[in-house]
């Protein structure tokens, strides 16, 4: 009995751990810095050899119909000229993303699309952590306060919203760093982000950066437990040994 009982509790042990041991889910170029047909453009839903738009590797950008106003823009060059949407930078404080580079650009209320990727390897019932870098910025050569603006993210079937960003005329919000948890119900569910605000007068671009997803780790008190059971088990095992010498 005292074996069995053993036996039952090594396997027990075993599959919590392996609960902990799981695939690192796939997300794919969380950072945009891998497009189709170069960055500095705006998105199309699907490969285009149009030199004027491009696709972010691993993503998909729509509205139902096309790519939707939605952009890759250099963080490093998105107040300049030479961007494809020129951002307001008169002293208002902008500044490229902490990640640097590539940043996802889309005005929430003039045909935003959905940007949105299916991420697989998950494990069902598992939490997971979503992290990103946001914030959001007015477009040069228009007026006006923007109010009220944030990011929808979808994760299969649940939504969470960032917090507001509101901005008055020229402004810049400053980048925010969002955290968010997520429970998969599949091994496989659909990331999505979607700009939204109610500001009705200046193009309010929101941007988004620097997106990784990772599974939760247990607690100390729980790696405690784990721990404290393997001894257990080896101190049972040491002591059925001994005395069957």
């Amino acid at each position: 009995m005292r074996i069995k009982s053993v036996l039952l509790c090594l396997t027990s042990v075993a599959a919590f751990a392996s609960s902990f041991a799981t695939a690192t889910p796939i997300l794919v170029n969380g950072n945009f810095e891998s497009t189709t047909n170069g960055g500095n453009k705006q998105l199309s839903s699907h490969v285009t050899n149009r030199s004027d738009r491009t696709t972010l590797t691993g993503w998909t950008s729509s509205n139902g119909n096309d790519g939707g106003y939605n952009f890759v823009l250099n963080g490093a060059i998105a107040n300049t000229w030479d961007s494809a949407i020129w951002l307001r930078d008169n002293g208002n404080g902008y500044s490229a993303s902490p990640g640097g580079g590539n940043v996802f650009a889309s005005d929430a209320l003039y045909w935003p699309g959905v940007l949105s990727q299916t991420v697989n390897g998950l494990t069902i019932g598992k939490a997971y952590t979503l992290t990103f870098n946001y914030a959001m910025a007015q477009q040069t050569g228009f007026k006006g306060t923007n109010k009220d603006n944030f990011w929808e993210v979808g994760f299969g079937s649940a939504t969470r919203n960032t917090d507001l960003l509101s901005l008055e005329d020229g402004g810049f919000s400053g980048w925010k760093t969002a955290t968010m948890s997520f429970t998969a119900t599949s091994v496989s569910e659909v990331l999505s982000f979607l700009a939204k605000g109610t500001a009705p007068g200046a193009p309010p671009f929101m941007l988004l950066d620097d997106v990784a997803l990772a599974a939760d780790v247990p607690e100390p008190a729980t790696w405690t437990m784990l721990l404290g059971g393997l001894g257990l088990l080896a101190f049972l095992a040491r002591r059925r040994m001994g005395s069957a010498t």
